[in-house]
């Protein structure tokens, strides 16, 4: 056994212990995605703030930001 196998064994152990047991952040990512334009059903982040969702409105659809996301309560 050499020292990389105890290297890889040490970053298993320590993933286990932090809880995330091989989540990518990409698939984190992913699953945050659930603004969805109606228009061309391109997912955005949760995150998203009015004005980017304003610009593809407007920018690709000519629509405003409510016909094309409904759901978006701006916080």
């Amino acid at each position: 056994m050499g020292n990389g196998a105890k290297a890889q064994q040490k970053r298993e152990r320590n993933t286990d212990k932090a809880g995330k047991a091989g989540k990518s952040q990409l698939k984190v990512n992913e699953a945050s995605k659930s603004l969805v334009c109606t228009q061309c059903r391109q997912p955005f982040m949760n995150t998203a703030r009015a004005p980017a969702l304003e610009e593809h409105a407007q920018n690709k659809h000519s629509k405003p930001l409510a016909e094309c996301f409904p759901t978006f309560v701006q916080s």
